[in-house]
């Protein structure tokens, strides 16, 4: 051990970056740089054991935010060659050493440590011929820096000891408290020796060094020896008082006592689990020898096992569980070889991955979060979230209550499906969708009994199994396109499903046990209400969605569409444009439906013709070439020699080159859409605002509103007359309903012939020597349904009055043999679709009065609404000026 030196007046610094070299220790360092290499030479090698330096710590610029200590004061160094450099200790700046300049703001430690060197060598490196040093430093004491200035390249510092004198140190030895340190200090030592040399057979020089050093330079030697952080580090380096430094010690040994006593406790656990482990082991691979001598080698028992502990953690019921014991002990007598073997495995392992008790989290229902969430997805629709707030209210003041199944029916492309999973993000639940189009076989509800080759879960029971939740938000999709063969009916295996009195045993002919479907949140979509079976129909909640009005369409585009397709597409706003205008001629001209998919398909058309041109420009180049041109001007100047042969790097921060790099990939301007290139990508107009005028423009033809499973829709009916017999000819693909209505118009106008004065008298028949063929234009779409009866009716007095039907103007309604207009379903639909098209009349039913108040009052603006009791009524509003020729009628 050194024994105390005298420090002289002024000692060459050599820099260690987050390391601390305590008095007493030894350290081997690498000296490579122009610096550290200078300082050597000057201090060590040209001096051989008379050489001193001194060792201070600095940090890192991350670390010096949190670091505050006095600023050393300027001055001016007195040796030769030397200049005053203004140096900043401890400070939070973040400045870089340059080296060039001379001039910098390093965060230096106040404190250091004398340094000598045990040991000396040079060399030279090849083919550089740069020199080296590898030096090996015994720490000697403390000292306090007063001045820090640079000779050369290197650094000097005028300093002053902080070690105690012979005098103090007696003082402070013969004090009660420094006694009784020591001994705890020592005590904990030599426990610390004690577990180390029998875990590793040494530590006789150590105890030698306990019995032999001093008790202060004993504390640096031991801290000095453990791996601890470089604030631990500074703060043994600063404590110059001893009853600190040996309190410091003490606790820094103690605490590397405590986590060597328990890594021992960790380690004696774990070798016993491993005995027990290697024990079974190696039964386990004495039984397979055994088993591969006799020819009879199983692989799979491992896998049994490990099956076993699965199905022990699903958590089961009770009764499930033993029928799954049954199960598992009928399959470990079985070999894999066996018929069976396989399938009861799987049953096994789908009993084992069924979610039984794992549920999610439901997160706390945030209704004003909702609803924003609901806004922010979709655009109007009041009345459909209003009644999902009301469902999701319920749910948070009774979670457990059994809410109604609700099933949104309306055409393609509202959005039913993503409500579903709206609701499902409000709850925080996890969301699954089963796809019901198609599905014909109840065996995809209920499953296939084992007794099958090939048999499966039924969809609810893989839906689960794939989401591992049992209180998942179900969609059950397209619930209305379901079919019935020989393989039975699924929509009548649903009705266990959808009923939650029976759903919470819901029996599975896989599974062949009951699983509670109760926690599930069921929601059904469907596109029309009539294929639904009513006793199913009675168990959902029926919220129509009957589409949206060209304003809505508007704002869903603005808002949802556009964007969405940009992203798709690999665009932006910067390179392409689609202003409000346009999007309304796409609404007005190209799509006339109920949702949003063929708006979405148009624009989409619109952003791939963009992407063609922004593709052709070619202008953007690759930052591979250019990188240099970008970075070069900011790397100047950042690079600094680092001790140890490190070159320090920055990175550039994106914000400075932004603007330039920004400008790189910009196209010359922005793909702006107009009119003319409208017709260009999405070719000529597809419908026009004057189609229903030229439709009309000739007596037999008048306009209708239907309702199909894709909203309503403009229907327009055509009558004419021929010499013939008497006839009536229907055509279009027409179902039995809308043929009777025809028929019943028919006998209605012939029965009023004479008081309508299409007839002298009414002994003239209106179908003498003639026939009529009434056509419903698009005979490749079926039709069915009363609501023509007043359209064919009109139809027909126009074509018997040769009179032209207002072109501004149409209807709906059922008609009865006495000429009564009797109310009809889909009216929203079918003003919607009159909107689009472009009428300003609608007449309907007097009875349907009531169905106005789910109209937008925007659109009844724009609409002028005409109600009929009778068919009288709709003929006086039908025609322009009312009936003239009904004068000397008795109507």
């Amino acid at each position: 051990m050194a024994e105390s030196v005298e420090l002289p007046g002024r000692l060459g610094i050599l820099p260690f970056r987050n390391k601390v070299l305590l008095p007493g220790a030894i350290i081997r360092i690498r000296c490579t740089s122009p610096s550290s290499v200078k300082l050597v030479e000057q201090e060590l090698w040209q001096r051989e054991e008379k050489g001193l330096i001194g060792i201070l710590p600095v940090r890192d610029a991350a670390e010096t935010a949190a670091a505050v200590v006095p600023m050393l004061s300027q001055g001016v160094g007195s040796d030769s060659g030397e200049r005053s450099t203004r140096v900043q200790v401890g400070t939070s700046d973040s400045q870089r050493l340059d080296v060039k300049n001379q001039q910098e703001n390093i965060q230096w430690h106040p404190r250091g440590v004398a340094a000598r060197a045990l040991h000396l060598s040079r060399g030279v490196e090849k083919p550089s011929g740069r020199v080296t040093y590898t030096v090996i430093l015994e720490g000697l004491c403390r000292f306090s820096v007063q001045e820090l200035s640079t000779r050369g390249t290197y650094y000097t510092a005028r300093i002053s000891p902080l070690e105690m004198t012979k005098t103090e140190m007696e003082q402070v030895e013969q004090d009660p408290d420094f006694i009784t340190l020591s001994r705890q200090f020592k005590a904990t030592a030599m426990e610390l020796i004690s577990v180390l040399e029998q875990k590793q057979k040494t530590g006789g020089r150590t105890k030698v060094l306990l019995e032999t050093v001093p008790v202060h330079k004993l504390a640096d030697i031991f801290v000095a020896s453990f791996e601890i952080s470089f604030e631990e580090q500074l703060s043994m380096l600063d404590s110059v008082d001893l009853k600190v430094r040996l309190s410091k010690a003490t606790e820094i040994v103690d605490r590397h006592l405590q986590s060597i006593r328990v890594a021992e406790k960790i380690t004696q656990k774990v070798e016993g689990q491993l005995s027990k482990s290697q024990k079974e082991f190696l039964l386990r691979q004495q039984m397979r020898a055994i088993k591969e001598e006799l020819g009879d080698n199983d692989d799979d028992e491992d896998d049994v096992a490990a099956l076993e502990r699965k199905m022990q953690s699903a958590g089961m019921p009770s009764n499930i569980w033993k029928h799954a014991q049954r199960e598992l002990r009928r399959l470990k007598k079985m070999q894999p070889q066996q018929p069976g073997y396989n399938s009861s495995r799987v049953y096994l392992e789908l009993l084992a991955d069924l979610p039984w008790q794992n549920a999610s989290e439901e997160l706390e229902l945030d209704l004003k979060a909702a609803k924003e969430h609901l806004d922010s997805d979709h655009y109007g629709l009041v009345k459909v979230k209003q009644r999902i707030i009301e469902y999701l209210a319920v749910r948070k003041l009774k979670p457990d209550a059994r809410g109604p199944v609700l099933c949104f029916v309306g055409p393609p492309g509202v959005g039913k499906t993503s409500l579903a999973s709206s609701i499902a993000a409000a709850l925080g639940r996890k969301f699954v969708r089963i796809s019901l189009g198609g599905v014909k076989d109840e065996a995809d509800i209920r499953g296939h009994r084992r007794t099958y080759i090939g048999s499966m879960p039924g969809r609810l029971i893989e839906g689960l199994k794939r989401v591992a939740v049992c209180n998942p938000v179900m969609l059950l999709d397209e619930i209305d396109k379901t079919g019935v063969d020989v393989r039975g009916d699924p929509a009548s295996a649903l009705l266990e499903v959808l009923d939650p009195e029976q759903n919470r045993t819901f029996n599975d002919h896989y599974l062949n046990v009951p699983f509670d479907l109760s926690k599930v949140v069921f929601v059904a979509t469907a596109n029309r209400v009539q294929p639904i079976p009513p006793p199913l129909l009675d168990r959902m909640e029926v919220i129509e969605l009957p589409g949206y009005t060209p304003e809505e369409k508007l704002k869903i585009a603005m808002r949802h569409l556009i964007p969405r397709v940009l992203d798709q597409h690999g665009l932006s706003s910067e390179f392409l444009q689609i202003p409000e205008d346009m999007v309304k001629l796409v609404i007005q001209r190209y799509t006339r439906e109920a949702g949003v998919r063929n708006l979405e398909r148009n624009l989409a058309a619109l952003a791939r013709a963009a992407a063609v041109r922004v593709a052709e420009q070619e202008q953007a180049v690759p930052l591979s070439k250019d990188v240099h041109q970008l970075g070069s001007p900011l790397l100047e100047n950042r690079l600094a020699d680092a001790d140890g042969g490190e070159v320090e790097m920055e990175v550039i921060p994106m914000s400075v080159n932004n603007h330039e790099i920004s400008n790189t990939f910009r196209i010359a301007s922005p793909f702006v859409v107009d009119e003319a290139m409208l017709e260009k990508v999405l070719g000529p107009p597809r419908f026009d605002d004057r189609e229903t005028a030229e439709r009309v423009a000739s007596p037999g033809v008048s306009v209708g509103l239907v309702w199909t499973t894709f909203g309503g829709e403009v229907q327009f009916v055509e009558a004419t007359a021929m010499v013939g017999n008497g006839e009536l000819h229907l055509t279009g693909q027409l179902g039995d309903v809308i043929k009777e209505s025809a028929q019943i118009a028919l006998t209605w106008v012939r029965a009023r012939a004479a008081d309508l004065n299409l007839a002298a008298s009414e002994d003239i028949s209106l179908l003498e020597g003639r026939d009529i063929h009434i056509h419903f234009p698009a005979g490749a779409v079926p039709k069915d349904g009363p609501s023509a009866g007043v359209t064919l009716v009109t139809a027909l007095v126009s074509l018997f009055s040769q009179r032209r039907v207002r072109a501004d103007t149409a209807m709906t309604g059922e008609i009865t043999l006495r000429g009564l207009v009797l109310p009809v379903g889909g009216v929203k639909d079918k003003i919607l679709a009159a909107h689009r098209y472009g009428i300003k009349r609608v007449i309907l039913p007097e009875r349907n009065l009531k169905d106005l108040v789910e109209v937008p009052a925007a659109v009844l603006a724009n609409l002028e609404v005409l109600l009929a009791k009778r068919m009288e009524d709709v003929l006086e509003q039908a025609f322009e000026g009312g009936c003239p020729w009904r004068q000397g009628s008795k109507l």
